[in-house]
């Protein structure tokens, strides 16, 4: 079945496409946004810490279903297995509207200048894929800004001397420090640091329409039962509903972006709620359904002019993968510093981000959210016993007595990291699914290592007695913080789009999320990703008006 045309179709409701339907709808366009979940509500999945909190043991509450969808996962001696959304090689991405944005932690960080011009700043890196974005931070600064605005940050920069300029404060007072983050916070000026109040995407106060925060401990992993935690859903997808302009597809998996011809993307055909095939044609095509996804749907794409998948004819769709390795350390301390009171994030330090003698970047350190008593069974000190009576005894002596520093790394892209389809294996939809190959680039291990000894050294200051580091890995990344597989350039050979998102060789055809991403930051993503939907958005308005891309 096929419907009217309409004048733009999205495909994934999360952070990026929630952006973009409001801003094309407030424009006047007429848009069909599909997406493969539903609406997801606090009361059917409340705090069940065995199904919700980061990897779930029990199934995914916020999708995809392990019953229909999974993936093949490569490793490194080459041998292959299929996983299952609830299994942590999947790289899972949450699949409901607001997407990530429902479960997330919420930190909204800006990346900082130099993370828009790794190569300039810090040279090649052998062996790698490191490269400049074709735009700047002074480019998205107002796109930042934005999406700071209209969905809702909590913060205070005024002991932050590493941020990049910014035209206006935040919009909410920041959260308070908690008992964990008062120590760290001490500790950390006594030794020359600069700790602050981490962004948050989250009401520290009422704020459009929204109550604030109230604070529950089960906060990452869950939906908010009072909607003070900011996500598309909650914000701007309400608005671009109500013009009138843009109609929702539940339950709508995309199968393949159509291409005639002429090099035209001339809509989406998906399967939908009751799993008939539908196509939707449309005047132009946004993909927003995450770095891996994204990528999965434009090698599925297959036409005539573009046979081993849309935009791919240079071979750069999947490559480049990244994610966030996160380091750190742990100490136990004498005193309790649990505090019940959510998220249990709340202090920040970037002295680390950039400037580090013989590293390329480095990363971003802060206090953690709280572990439930399910996830607090994997902090354990190295040898400590991870079942029987001693460990029981841990889990009682010390869950309210660890302090921590966990942060993500800033990754190097390289070529080898990807997302492909399997030649073999299908979802329930008969669709070829994701094949994730590769591991990080070698490069990462220095990183990792330098930010966890930081870590180490002012959790030890704190006064813990006992104090491990948690260091990196090669394993591949992704997660909800995957990027890169599509990266925007200027130059169609090693790139898959233009700095505005919009597809090499497809005019018609925009990504806006994580998948443009040329490195990825040493901060979680999620703001960049809307302020890239923001961003793109207003050249694709801009061009509308000139009957561009119809």
């Amino acid at each position: 079945m096929s419907f009217p045309k309409v004048n733009a179709v999205i495909v994934g409701a999360g952070a990026g496409g929630g952006i973009v339907a409001k801003e094309l709808a407030l424009a006047g366009l007429s848009v069909v946004l599909l997406e493969r979940g539903d609406w997801a509500r606090y009361d059917e999945h409340n705090d069940d810490e065995l199904q919700s909190q980061r990897t779930p043991a029990l199934g995914n509450p916020f999708g995809p279903d392990d019953r229909r969808h999974r993936r093949v996962f490569v490793y490194p001696n080459g041998s292959t297995r299929i996983v299952l959304p609830s299994e942590g090689a999947y790289s899972n991405n949450a699949g409901c509207i607001g997407g990530g944005t429902v479960s997330y932690g919420a930190m909204a960080w800006r990346f900082m200048p130099q993370d828009f011009r790794l190569r300039s700043t810090y040279g090649e890196v052998k062996d790698s894929t490191l490269e400049d974005w074709p735009i700047s931070y002074d480019d998205l600064e107002p796109f930042y800004e934005k999406a700071e605005y209209e969905i809702g940050v909590a913060g205070d920069y005024t002991n932050n001397p590493f941020c990049g300029p910014r035209k206006k404060p935040f919009p909410m007072p920041a959260f308070p420090y908690n008992k964990e983050g008062r120590r760290i916070v001490e500790t950390a000026t006594r030794m020359g640091l600069h700790p602050f109040p981490i962004p948050m995407l989250r009401n520290s106060v009422p704020y459009n329409g929204r109550p604030a925060c109230i604070h529950m401990r089960s906060c990452v992993g869950f939906a908010c039962p009072v909607n003070a935690k900011a996500g598309t859903h909650n914000t701007v997808l309400p608005i671009a509903l109500a013009t009138g302009n843009c109609q929702l597809r539940t339950g709508c998996v995309a199968a393949e972006i159509i291409v005639d011809d002429r090099g035209h993307a001339r809509g989406v055909r998906y399967f939908d709620s009751d799993n008939r095939a539908q196509e939707q044609p449309a005047d132009l095509v946004m993909i927003s359904a995450s770095a891996t996804e994204t990528a999965r749907l434009l090698l599925n794409s297959k036409s005539k002019l573009f046979p081993n998948g849309a935009g791919n004819n240079n071979d750069w769709v999947g490559h480049n993968l990244q994610g966030h390795c996160y380091v750190g350390a742990f100490g136990l301390i004498e005193e309790e510093v649990y505090e019940e009171a959510g998220p249990g994030a709340t202090v920040g330090i970037s002295d680390f981000n950039h400037g580090n003698p013989g590293l390329v970047g480095g990363g971003m350190l802060a206090n953690e959210f709280i572990d439930l008593p399910y996830r607090f069974c994997d902090v354990r000190p190295p040898g400590e016993p991870r079942w029987g009576k001693a460990h029981k005894d841990f889990q009682r002596r010390y869950y309210k007595h660890v302090v921590r520093l966990i942060g993500p790394v800033q990754e190097i892209p390289n070529f080898s990291a990807r997302v492909s389809v399997d030649p073999a294996v299908k979802d329930a939809w008969g669709i070829p699914v994701c094949r994730l190959s590769g591991t990080r680039h070698p490069y990462d291990l220095q990183g990792g290592e330098f930010l966890s000894k930081k870590a180490e050294a002012i959790i030890k200051e704190t006064g813990a007695t006992r104090v491990w580091r948690n260091g990196p890995s090669l394993w591949l990344s992704g997660g909800q913080h995957q990027a890169g597989t599509c990266r925007m350039g200027n130059d169609p050979k090693t790139s898959v789009t233009n700095r505005f998102g919009q597809v090499h060789q497809i005019d018609n055809l925009f990504i806006a999320d994580g998948s443009l991403h040329v490195t990825n930051g040493g901060f979680n993503p999620v703001l960049t990703i809307m302020a890239l939907a923001y961003w793109v958005s207003d050249y694709i308005k801009t061009g509308w008006k000139g009957s561009k891309f119809r």
